[in-house]
Parts: C-alpha cells; sequence; structure tokens
C-alpha cells in the first residue's frame, strides 16, 4: 500500500493494480477536454483490449483516482505501429530507444485533485514491474502544452529535424523514478546494515550455519567465493554471494543438462562445425558466436550458443504420457553427427545465498551483470530454490531445467546464460538472406523440414498451399539469428469463437478479423528464453495482430504438426482456453435458420492456446511444489483440470500416477464394454490436452512413504511429492470362488454367509475383469482372436449396468445369445448392486428383460461362484461352478468376463495401511479433503467421511465425481494462488457439517437390444435411508416403440430425474442441461402435458424454442436474471425488493386482496424489472447470435 498527497494536502491509502473491464465507465468519467487534446478520443474499452498495459490507481474504497494506458507504439496514425522505431530515430536524440526498453503512454486520466501524485506513483510502479523498461514516450499530434501532471514526469525529446514532423514528443526516463541499484563487493562493515534484511531467514540461517554466518561468508571470499550488495541512496537494500565451487557431477545426475554441455566447457573439437555463410542483403556474422559487446555496457565472452545452449524441441503432438518433461532437454533427431566432447573445466558458478527488500525485488537483475564479471571465464550463472518456495523476481530471468524422474533433490534448478545480459534483441521480418541460419539452428529439431516449407512457401508468395496469408519473423542478438515464428491469418475464427471461451480473455467485437493469427512454429535459443513472450510480443507488432492461437492436436490425429522449440516456453507465455460444451441441434428441422455451417462444422479436436497484447505484460505466478495425483478417474482428471486450466497459475511439476497411463480413446465403438458417467468424452480430453501440463507415471502405487514423502511404484521406481492426492476410486475385483463342491450341498439359501475374500492365485488368461479403456482394449482384442468366430460360452458375471452394456458389445461383435451366459450374484440387505436396483426403474428392467429373452442370453440369478474348472488348474478356464437357490450350476465356458464386486484395490489398500492413514472401510477424510496427515488428500469413491461426522450414509461415491474434483482442487488452490483469500480455520460448529453437492449423477450406456441408455438423477443416500419420492411423474413413449422418455419433478416442479431408453441415438449433452430446471422454464411443460400437447418428450425437447437452454451460457443468464430479481425495488412497499415482498407473503405479513400471482406480476411490471429482464434477455440473444440463429431478434422482422 502507498500513499499520495492531492494538490489541497489530503493524504490518500493507494492501490496500482492492472485495470479490469469493470473501470471502463469510472475511467470514462474522468475524461476532461485537456484529455482529448493530448491523446485524442478514446474508446477506452477498446483502448484496454489493445494495450500492452494498463493500470489504475485506486483508493481504499476500491474507488478510481487515476488510470493509465501503454502500449508498444505511438497513439494513433502519427506512424504505422511497425514503423516507428525509425521514425523516432530520424526525428529525434532517441537512438537507444528500441521496442524492448519501450513503451507509450495511450492515454492518462486522474481525478484533479490527485493528477500529480497519481502520474508519479503509476509511473513508478510501471517502471518497477517491468525490468527491461527504460523509456516512457508520448508521442501526440497535438501541438499544445500537456496537463499539469504530465508536465511533472514528462520531459520534450530533442528533434534533430526543423521543421520535425507534426507531432510533439516527450518522454519519461527511469533513472528519474526508479534507477539501477548501485552493486558493489561486500564488506564486513556491511554486516549490521544487513542483518535486518535477514530478519526473516535469520532463525533458519543461523541455526543452520551458526550465529556469525553472515560476517564469516563476506570475511570468507576468494578468487571462488564472491559476496555482493545493492545500494539505494547509500543503504544496503540487497546481497548476493556467488561461489564457483558446484558438485555438478550430483546436479548433472539430478537434472537434464545435457543440452548445455552438462555445464562444462566444451573441448576444442566442439567448435570445429561452422555454419554457411549466409547470402543476401543482411549480415548474420557467425552463426554460433555472440558478439562480445552488449548494449549493457558490460563485457560478454564469446560464446558458442547452439552447443552450450542447446537446441531441443517438443511437437505440439503429445505422442507419449509425459513426454513434454520427458523431451525438454534432450535433443531431438538423428541429424547431428558430431557428439560433443566435454571437458572437466566448470563452465558455471552458482548464486549460494540472495536477499533483497521486497521494495527493490523487481531490481534483482541489476546484481547480475556484476556476478558475471567476478566469473569472466564462466557463461552460466545457476540458482537452486526449494521446491515449495514461492518463485521470485529475479527468477523470471532465468530458465528452469527439468529434472530427472531418479532425482530427489527438493529443489529446482535455474539456469541463465551470460549472453542473456544482451539488450539487443531484435525481432524483423524474415527475408531469404535468414534461410541459412534459419536452418542451421533448427536442423536438430524433429520437425524442422515442416517449419522449412512453410518458410519457403513464405519466402515465394507469403501464402500457404491453402491460400492462407503467412508471416515469419525472424529474433536476432548482435546480428545473429537466434529464433524464428512463422504465423498464418486465423480462417477459422468464427469456429474458434463458438468453440472456445476466448471471450473469458478478449472481448470479441472489438478485433478485426484480420487481426487473428495462428502461430504455426516458434522456435528460440534456450538462452533467450526468457524473451519469449516479449518476441511474441513483437510478432503481434510487427504483423498487426493483437492475438495468436496456438492449438495441439492430440496424437491419433496425422495431421502435418507445427514445429515448436520448447513448447513448454510457448504453453507458458500463453494461456489454455477451455472448450465450450455445444448444443446438438437438429438442422434437418432448423433449415436455413440453423448456425453457419463454420461453427456446426465436425473438425478435429484440438487443444487451443492464446496470448494477445494484454497477456504480454502479465506475469504467471510459478509453483513448483510436487503436485502427485494417484488414479486418472473422473475425479483426479477433474482436479488437475482445475489446476491446468488457471490463466494465472504455471505448475511445472503435476504428475498423474495411473496403472495403464493416461486414459486413452475408442477407436470402435464395439470396444465400450462399460457403461459412461459422461464425465469426459475422448472429443474433451483432445480439446483439453491435458498431458501438455502434466506429467504421467504408468504403474500401480504400491507403497506410501509419508516421512521421506514419496510414493513407491510396482517396477520400484519413487515418485516424490509436497501434495499426494489420493483418487483410485473403487475397482471391479477378481472374484475368488468359494472352493466348496456345490454337487454336495443345499441350495444357496441354506448356507451361511460366506465371508468376502481376496483371489490370490495367477489370473487365467480368459479371465477379464473390466474397470479401463486398457482392459477394454486388451478383451475386444483377445474376443476377436480366440472367441468371436469360434465355439463356446462367454459369461458375464455381475449385477451392475455394466454387465448388461457387456452383453449388448458381445451382441455387436456378432456373438449369437445363446452363447452368453449372464449370471447374477446374491444381493445383500441394503445392497445397491442388485440387478433391479442398478436401474432404479421398473420399466427399464423390464425392457431388459425382454431384449435378452428376444436375444437369447441366458440370464442366472443369485448365484455364488465356487470353483473354476472344478477346483483344479484355472488356466486357462473351461468350466465355472455356481451355487444358486435352487441347484448347483455349472457352465462350460471360454471367456469369463468379470464385473462382479467393486472395491478398493488391493495394493491401493495396503499402501494406505501401512503408511498408517486411518482406514474404516474405506479411506477416512474430513469435510476439506484431508486424511490424517494433512499432504496428504484423497477424494472420491476410496473415501469416506470420519465417524464424528455421525453420516455414514453419505460419501463422495454418493455424488458426481467431477464435481467432488473441482470442489477439491478449490480447496487446494487458496495455498498456491495469491488472488484467493488464504484458507481460514471454520467455525468448530461449521466442521461438523458434511459438503453437499449438487451436480447431478449421469449414467448411461448402451443396452441390449439396442437401446441407448440415459439416467440423471440428484445425489442421494445410500438405498436404506432413502425416503419416498415427492413430486410428479412426466412420461412419453414406451419401451416396445423405443421413445420412452421418463422425467421426475420434486415437489418445487424442478426436474429432478431423467430417463431415456431409446432406440435411436439422442442428444446426451442437451437433456443433461434439462436437470434442475423448473417446468415452466420448459415451456410451461406440466400445463402442455396436461392439456394433451406433448406426446413425445424427444420431439417436445428437439423443438426450437429449448435451444437457448442447452446453451453453455445459459446458467450465466439464469443469474443474470436472479440479480434483477432481488434488485428490483418496489416502491409502493417501502422499497422492499421483490424476494423481501414474496417472503412477507409467505409470512402473512402483507395482506392482499387478489390472487398472490396476479398480484407479483403486477407489482412486478410496475416496479421496472420486468422491462430489465426483457432487455437482459435480448442482449444474451444477441450476443449469441451465432449460437442462437433460430431466435428472431429486434430489427429482423
Amino acid at each position: 500500500m502507498r500513499t499520495i498527497t492531492s494538490s489541497g494536502g489530503k493524504v490518500e491509502t493507494v492501490t496500482v493494480r492492472r485495470t479490469e473491464s469493470s473501470d471502463a465507465h469510472a475511467i470514462n468519467s474522468l475524461i476532461s477536454p485537456a484529455t482529448v487534446a493530448v491523446f485524442g478520443r478514446v474508446n477506452v474499452i477498446n483502448l484496454l483490449e489493445k494495450a500492452n498495459l494498463a493500470v489504475t490507481l485506486s483508493n481504499a474504497k476500491n474507488e478510481v483516482l487515476a488510470h493509465a494506458a501503454f502500449s508498444d507504439h505511438p497513439i494513433g496514425d502519427i506512424v504505422d505501429q511497425a514503423c516507428w522505431e525509425p521514425f523516432l530515430h530520424d526525428n529525434y536524440s532517441a537512438e537507444k530507444y528500441t521496442p524492448l526498453n519501450t513503451l507509450f503512454l495511450h492515454l492518462f486520466v486522474a481525478q484533479p485533485i490527485f493528477s500529480i501524485g497519481s502520474a508519479k506513483e503509476i509511473v513508478r510502479t510501471v517502471f518497477n514491474a517491468i525490468t527491461e523498461l527504460q523509456y516512457i514516450c508520448l508521442v501526440t499530434p497535438t501541438s499544445q502544452c500537456l496537463e499539469r501532471a504530465l508536465v511533472k514526469i514528462f520531459e520534450p525529446m530533442k528533434s534533430l529535424k526543423d521543421p520535425g514532423p507534426q507531432c510533439s514528443a516527450f518522454v519519461c526516463h527511469r533513472h528519474n523514478y526508479c534507477p539501477r541499484l548501485h552493486v558493489r563487493r561486500a564488506r564486513v562493515e556491511d554486516h549490521d546494515d544487513l542483518t535486518h534484511i535477514f530478519a526473516e531467514q535469520t532463525k533458519a540461517l543461523t541455526g543452520f550455519y551458526g550465529p556469525y554466518f553472515l560476517a564469516e561468508l563476506i570475511e570468507a571470499q576468494d578468487d571462488e567465493n564472491h559476496a555482493a550488495v545493492c545500494e539505494n541512496e547509500g543503504t544496503a537494500v540487497g546481497f548476493i554471494s556467488v561461489s564457483g565451487d558446484i558438485n555438478l557431477k550430483l546436479l548433472n545426475e539430478c537434472f537434464e543438462l545435457g543440452p548445455f554441455n552438462g555445464l562444462y566447457k566444451p573441448s576444442p573439437e566442439d567448435l570445429t562445425e561452422t555454419a554457411p555463410e549466409p547470402e543476401g542483403e543482411r549480415t548474420t556474422g557467425d552463426t554460433n558466436t555472440i558478439s562480445p559487446q552488449g548494449s549493457t555496457g558490460e563485457d560478454v565472452d564469446q560464446t558458442k550458443v547452439f552447443d552450450q545452449g542447446g537446441v531441443t524441441e517438443i511437437p505440439n503432438e503429445v505422442s507419449e504420457p509425459g513426454d513434454i518433461q520427458a523431451c525438454a532437454a534432450e535433443p531431438q533427431g538423428s541429424e547431428v553427427t558430431l557428439e560433443p566432447r566435454v571437458s572437466v573445466t566448470p563452465n558455471a558458478f552458482c548464486i549460494q545465498l540472495f536477499v533483497i527488500y521486497k521494495n527493490f525485488e523487481m531490481r534483482s537483475v541489476d546484481f547480475l551483470p556484476n556476478i558475471f564479471k567476478l566469473f569472466p571465464d564462466r557463461d552460466f550463472c545457476i540458482i537452486s530454490v526449494p521446491k515449495l518456495a514461492p518463485e521470485f523476481p529475479l527468477l523470471q530471468s532465468f530458465l528452469r531445467v527439468v529434472p530427472h524422474h531418479t532425482s530427489s533433490l527438493p529443489q529446482e534448478l535455474y539456469i541463465f546464460h551470460r549472453s542473456g545480459l544482451l539488450k539487443t534483441f531484435v525481432v524483423s521480418l524474415a527475408v531469404s538472406a535468414d534461410r541459412p541460419a534459419v536452418c542451421n539452428m533448427v536442423k536438430r529439431l524433429s520437425l524442422h523440414e515442416s517449419l522449412l516449407e512453410d518458410l519457403d512457401m513464405f519466402y515465394q508468395a507469403h501464402r500457404d498451399m491453402d491460400g492462407t496469408p503467412l508471416q515469419a519473423f525472424v529474433a536476432q542478438v548482435q546480428n545473429q539469428l537466434v529464433g524464428i515464428v512463422i504465423i498464418r491469418n486465423e480462417e477459422d475464427i468464427d469456429y474458434i469463437r463458438a468453440n472456445y471461451n476466448i471471450e473469458n480473455f478478449i472481448y470479441f467485437s472489438h478485433h478485426r478479423y484480420e487481426e487473428h493469427g495462428q502461430l504455426c512454429h516458434f522456435a528460440l535459443n534456450p538462452i533467450f528464453q526468457h524473451y519469449a513472450k516479449h518476441f511474441l510480443k513483437e510478432v503481434l507488432r510487427l504483423a498487426h495482430k493483437s492475438c495468436l492461437y496456438y492449438p495441439i492436436y492430440p496424437s491419433y490425429h496425422n495431421q502435418k504438426n507445427s514445429c515448436a522449440h520448447y513448447l513448454t516456453s510457448v504453453l507458458n507465455c500463453m494461456v489454455p482456453v477451455r472448450p465450450r460444451r455445444q448444443i446438438v441441434y437438429p438442422l434437418e428441422e432448423l433449415g436455413i435458420n440453423a448456425p453457419s455451417k463454420q461453427i456446426t462444422k465436425d473438425q478435429v479436436p484440438y487443444a487451443l492456446n492464446h496470448i494477445n497484447r494484454k497477456l504480454t505484460m502479465e506475469p504467471k505466478v510459478t509453483i513448483n511444489a510436487r503436485i502427485v495425483v494417484v488414479g486418472a478417474s473422473d475425479t483426479g482428471l477433474a482436479f488437475l483440470e482445475v489446476l491446468a486450466f488457471c490463466p494465472h497459475l504455471r505448475f511445472n511439476n503435476m504428475t498423474l500416477i495411473s496403472t495403464h497411463g493416461f486414459p486413452g480413446y475408442y477407436t470402435n465403438e464395439k470396444m465400450r464394454f462399460l457403461s459412461t458417467s459422461h464425465g469426459s468424452s475422448d472429443r474433451d480430453h483432445a480439446q483439453m490436452s491435458l498431458r501438455s501440463w502434466i506429467n504421467v507415471v504408468t504403474g500401480k502405487m504400491v507403497g506410501i512413504n509419508r516421512a521421506a514423502k514419496h510414493v513407491l511404484m510396482s517396477g520400484g521406481r519413487k515418485v516424490l511429492y509436497d501434495h499426494l492426492i489420493l483418487c483410485t476410486g473403487q475397482q471391479y475385483q477378481v472374484p475368488c470362488p468359494t472352493g466348496v463342491d456345490g454337487s454336495h450341498l443345499p441350495p444357496k439359501s441354506q448356507l451361511p454367509a460366506q465371508p468376502r475374500r481376496r483371489y490370490t492365485g495367477p489370473v487365467p488368461s480368459n479371465l477379464f475383469t473390466l474397470n479401463d479403456h486398457h482392459d477394454c482394449v486388451t478383451a475386444y482384442q483377445w474376443l476377436l482372436n480366440n472367441f468371436v468366430e469360434l465355439k463356446g460360452n462367454a459369461i458375464v458375471y455381475g449385477n451392475t449396468i455394466d454387465v448388461y452394456t457387456c452383453v449388448e458389445t458381445l451382441l455387436c461383435l456378432d456373438v449369437q445369445g445363446y452363447r452368453i451366459h449372464l449370471v447374477h450374484l446374491p444381493t445383500t440387505e441394503g445392497s445397491s448392486c442388485s440387478p433391479s436396483s442398478c436401474f432404479s426403474n421398473p420399466t427399464v428392467e423390464k425392457a431388459m428383460k425382454k431384449a435378452l429373452e428376444k436375444s437369447g442370453v441366458h440370464v442366472h440369478h443369485n448365484c455364488l461362484l465356487d470353483q473354476m474348472n472344478d477346483g483344479q488348474n484355472p488356466e486357462p478356464i473351461t468350466s465355472l461352478s455356481f451355487t444358486s437357490d435352487s441347484q448347483p450350476l455349472r457352465l462350460e465356458c471360454s471367456v469369463f468376463m468379470n464385473l462382479s464386486s467393486k472395491g478398493v484395490d488391493y495394493d491401493a489398500f495396503k499402501s494406505i495401511n501401512d503408511a498408517c492413514l486411518v482406514y474404516d472401510g474405506r479411506l477416512v477424510i474430513d469435510t476439506t479433503f484431508h486424511t490424517n496427515d494433512s499432504t496428504i488428500r484423497a477424494a472420491g469413491p476410496l473415501t469416506k467421511f470420519a465417524r464424528r461426522y455421525h453420516a455414514d450414509q453419505w460419501s463422495h461415491s454418493s455424488f458426481n465425481s467431477r464435481e467432488v474434483g473441482q470442489e477439491l482442487a478449490a480447496a487446494l488452490l487458496p495455498f498456491f494462488d495469491p488472488t484467493l483469500e488464504p484458507a481460514v480455520n471454520s467455525p468448530a460448529d461449521l466442521d461438523r457439517l458434511i459438503p453437499i453437492y449438487t451436480q447431478a449423477k449421469i449414467q448411461g450406456g448402451r443396452l441390449p437390444g439396442g437401446y441407448s441408455y440415459l439416467h440423471v438423477t440428484k445425489p442421494e443416500q445410500r438405498p436404506s435411508a432413502v425416503h419416498p419420492v415427492e413430486g410428479r411423474e412426466i412420461l412419453t413413449g414406451r419401451i416396445e416403440t423405443g421413445n420412452y422418455f421418463h422425467l421426475h419433478l420434486n415437489q418445487y416442479d424442478l426436474v429432478e430425474t431423467i430417463t431415456c431408453l431409446s432406440l435411436k441415438p439422442f442428444p446426451v449433452s442437451n437433456y443433461l442441461c434439462l436437470y434442475g430446471k423448473h417446468e415452466l422454464l420448459l415451456n410451461r411443460l406440466c400445463s402442455c402435458y396436461d392439456e394433451g400437447l406433448v406426446h413425445d418428450l424427444y420431439s417436445y425437447f428437439r423443438e426450437k424454442w429449448c435451444l437457448a437452454i442447452y446453451h453453455d451460457r445459459f446458467a450465466d443468464f439464469e443469474q443474470e436474471m436472479h440479480q434483477i430479481m432481488e434488485s428490483t425495488k418496489v416502491q409502493d412497499h417501502n422499497g422492499v425488493s421483490i424476494s423481501e415482498l414474496v417472503q412477507r407473503m409467505v409470512d402473512e405479513k402483507l395482506d392482499i386482496i387478489e390472487e398472490p400471482n396476479m398480484f407479483l406480476k403486477k407489482v412486478f411490471e410496475t416496479s421496472g424489472g420486468l422491462a430489465s429482464l426483457k432487455t437482459s434477455t435480448l442482449n444474451y440473444l444477441r450476443y449469441n447470435r451465432y449460437h442462437l440463429t433460430m431466435y428472431a431478434q429486434p430489427g429482423l422482422l
């Protein structure tokens, strides 16, 4: 918090923050004629969209006191935004002004009494926030004098021509507001001045090094150890200690340092490979060296950039789990014939200790030129930081080194190359003379042919094969090419807008179509990775673009992939864009009123990443904490999705442990043996590309070491964690036969209950326990090769809905019904796993019974598995024996499909139990997902609430798994996200209440008879606690005609249960939107049904009127309607709101004569609320016109 003083002496506490769109109205109110005279007429919203940086000064009441907007080019049409640099250099004394160190003021407004103080505070903050910024320019077409506040901070530029251009130019210098810190060698007498800087760290450091560690550190300086301080106005404000003594062997064992020659000096033989001399106009110099002089004025030795910096590549296709991290530091391709021979001479020094006052931490980079002088023969500076430590500003200039998966160090390694000090990072349009240098730079990239093909097309026609305009830009440092970007016009922007939430980041209407571009290729030397965002900012300016999009296609897509050098650096600059749920349109019924084909066309799904001008100067918060999720369940994936899609956070160490890796995709619908929760489809996975953000470890968890904080894997690998999330869920277990000979025993009903046992023998090759995609694909391939075209029986064993979907899949594989035996287990009292309870609808049960009979499938009830192969060797299974209610049952068997009973995986249970985590039938958690270990959380069907909550009838298995995962992420985010309030201890009484989630439980699949099935219901307690339902039923269709549709409305007329059983496919995503909706919203459904107007709910919900309800933004529209209702005041009743008026009527505190509904309608109309509702409704339809073209709007008729 800072303070400013008004012209009248009033002191105000202020905060400088990034401007939000909601500030636009207040900013507009501050625009005066004097403002217009300097900056011209300003569209504030448009300016906020296009400005690189916009800041607002607000007081404690969040009132806007001042605002300033900055961009990377001058105002208006004075000069083309791509050509301002030569314009300033030719007309003014501005030879040092570059796009890297210069911004232009496009608007400044302030409350008059605070204008001077506000201007100074904003300028100071901007210089402090952007370390490379040296000059803020104001170039205005007017010759009038600036207003007083601007005169105080800007000085006129010296003109080189007389007469000069028809504009006025002013500049504000960094050194007047945020000067560079003076860095010098530390002295012992600095000790007393430095101790207060170490106040927070003193206790820890003293305990480790002793009470006089600082003095000893300063005194111990020699050729290998140095210490320096930085001063502000003669006072030490920061300290750094560096050393040339590094354990490089340990670092190479723990980190991927191959591209940097292991931080050793290269052998002379490595320097023999030279690049061909370029031809043409541009002089690029030796493509393997950096010139010794930088613009900083510091000595920079000649450096073998590409040999020491390394060139790696990661394609936008993520083909294997975890390949982002695995490839990030390994050279790709076999084109390189020279293997570097590494010497034993160290080429790096390390920062041992670094501390600086918070007020000056943005100037931490001022230390770097000085400490590189101390080690003139070494090219790399490294620093290691604890993984749980928040990233400090100095690290934003460093490159994070990817750790080996075997590393056990609890620290992250960051690296900075001497050449990174150079400020001559110049971006320009590529010319033909650049091609040899580009070819030499990208020759190690596995997809470099694709990049060079597009570069050649740019040289030849400036267009690609489809005729789409191409642009190529190169980055140079000291005339050496160090990077290239190729973009094309984004011709599919309507599809992107309709299918992705880009409007979370931009106001679409303020960006012209030609201002959208697609990033095709990106390559940048790792030494200059800290300039990656500036590189993209320059590309936007020079290409006259405002937005760039980067698609990541799934691994199974064969489209030519783009070449992205360091995909992680590209993604770190961009934000991931969430896909939007799409309406399934009845296109034939809509006819000409259907949306454009550009929107409804079926494309290969891809994940979308985005950057715009606003984001080029918005840093991300880096989190290095190791977050390990065990289990690729809906809960675990939903948790990871929330973290990955936080646009302002960058999680470097998210790991998913899964038995079979990341969930796969189905290439054939006949592989779907299991039912679905409709949580995430294959298309959803492709559109999110979670594998771009997480490491995937394939294997089973077999142990948890809480003391060492690692998970032990089945192959012996250890995965370290700081936060462990257990989401393993429950799986079908291999059945354990009772072992008794049923032929000599009475019927099962007379037998004592058998304790549940675990099968420990070898699993027969023809026994398939299906739990995930991998199991289904394996079973599918085996059935095709060993069963479908042969003879023999298939035994399907279980009680859940999955046995029915499995039977249907077998029938779809052309297995005759008489070869299939569906064997149901006996049911226990209160069990939810019975043949009848899995549908919760007698009509559906009846339909299944008829379908199975018609198909010839044999059904056996209340059977308990006794023996495999009559108790002999079960490999392979040839017969199965069961005890039943009547006679013992023995079946010949060629394949055994086991879907019998779910439970916690034994290895997961043993890991949990051996780690002394409280286990009471399931893993015990509290209401905030904590186990008895504060670093271990759990969620999903694996868990149960602690007994102190007295809520055994509720568990996470009662709720929507994705919602549980999202809430788990919401509980963890406050530990990392500085924009969220930190978690506080809840009141003791509140902790006794378990959370109740609201999203629907969903179940669906293909059932025998060719039926498509969907069941949507509210979260429920265990069956034993279910009370009689209230409300009414709405039912159309019959199972015989294959159009059964059943709705249950609760006592408040809200849709609570949806059951669909149809012989035709139906739009599942549309019907899911009906859950929780009031019948009035569904076109007065109850009235229409009672009047006999609704004959078929499938047709009813395909009508045009209901398509708006299926829109992904309809929930936001409902919320807006609710706010209007809440805020509407009734003047005739003392100005109370409508909701308060209704409450008075309920409490009988208001006497009314007329019927209540008519009274409320009349009051609402006269209060002005109805007009607001109509306006909001029209705005909703107009704003989403591209999706809702079937609705008429004013002006169209």
